[in-house]
């Protein structure tokens, strides 16, 4: 498998008045680019485009860009887009044919945004552009990710509170990697991030998992999430099933093992019943649990080649010790490996 190549990300310590990768190698100010997916918000974009760009305006030593991606709205939304995009060059334009999903709008932003770190948040004010310094500042500081993380969601209903908290922790409990609890999709990333997310050739990309997936340095900022100020959710009953279904296929085992689980209880609890009463095992009983295991037998092969269909590279390589000099064809790059040319300075704290 070829490698990716990846621009090296901040780590460690950053000195005053100097930020990410960029910004001292060019002699620039860092760019901050902002990643707005937008469905139908017409009625709060100019709001939301005034905070914005007030905070934005505000960051010390920095540039900015905001990334608008009109995912296949029905409703004026395009139509305001184009009006602030006349009235502010820093604003950048995106527009899809049709409504393809959250996901796949952010992950056509990211691929747009040129800033040496891309805040992901939504058009909605629900996530509120003042705590981008912070998110700001926590990457100046040395880390590659830094999420927002909900510590309470105000506006919304019991139920999707709920639902929301039981969901979070049981994908944390099933995914085969750490997976951030009660983080959207707001958060700050280092343009090493952005490349390696914008390179995997995933048809049904889940963000939030592949985040978690490549393992860079992460930091969560906490903060309240606010009602809408206008407009209603998007996300429908049906659009937050079949996320949290993507999530569990994307970072779990779990689904594809079940059959097998079930079979060997089944023919374990059978058993145990034929012993206690001293029956013959019934041929129904056997034939079912063995039914089960071979499905679950198949669902392993299956998730292996779902995970090979993918095209991720089998890890990033953080470092090098010594650090090696960029080669077009090095040992390891042959080895399908996916090759991060970060500095050494990763501690175990920025982890």
């Amino acid at each position: 498998m070829p490698s990716i190549p990846f621009p090296a990300a901040p780590q460690g310590p950053v000195p005053a008045g100097a930020s990410g990768a960029a910004g001292p190698a060019t002699g620039r100010p860092p760019l901050i680019s902002v990643v707005v997916p937008c469905f139908d918000e017409e009625a709060v974009l100019e709001r939301t485009h005034r905070r914005l760009t007030t905070v934005l305006g505000a960051l010390p030593d920095c540039a900015h860009e905001v990334v608008y991606v009109d995912d296949g709205s029905r409703d004026g939304t395009w139509r305001t887009l184009t009006s602030l995009s006349g009235g502010d060059p820093a604003v950048r334009l995106v527009r899809l044919t049709r409504n393809f999903g959250h996901q796949q709008a952010i992950l056509a932003g990211l691929r747009a945004a040129t800033g040496d770190a891309v805040i992901t948040m939504d058009a909605d004010l629900q996530d509120p552009p003042e705590l981008i310094p912070e998110l700001v500042e926590r990457w100046r500081a040395g880390w590659s990710v830094v999420s927002a993380r909900r510590t309470s969601r105000a506006g919304e209903s019991r139920f999707k509170v709920v639902t929301a908290h039981v969901y979070y922790r049981l994908l944390a409990a099933l995914a085969d990697q750490p997976v951030a609890l009660d983080t959207g999709d707001f958060r700050l990333l280092d343009r090493a991030v952005v490349r390696l997310l914008t390179e995997l050739p995933e048809g049904e990309p889940y963000l939030r998992g592949s985040v978690c997936w490549a393992g860079f340095p992460e930091v969560s900022v906490g903060y309240e999430r606010l009602p809408r100020p206008a407009g209603r959710s998007k996300y429908s009953l049906r659009k937050m099933a079949e996320l949290s279904r993507r999530g569990l296929v994307s970072c779990s085992p779990v689904p594809a093992r079940m059959p097998a689980v079930v079979g060997v209880a089944w023919l374990g609890g059978a058993a145990m019943t034929a012993a206690v009463r001293r029956h013959r095992l019934p041929l129904a009983a056997w034939t079912f649990g063995c039914e089960a295991v071979l499905l679950g037998l198949l669902g392993e092969y299956l998730r292996l080649v779902h995970r090979e269909l993918r095209g991720r590279p089998p890890y990033v390589l953080l470092e090098r010790h010594p650090p090696q000099p960029d080669e077009p064809a090095a040992p390891a790059e042959a080895a399908g490996e996916a090759v991060l040319p970060l500095p050494v300075a990763r501690t175990r704290a920025a982890r």
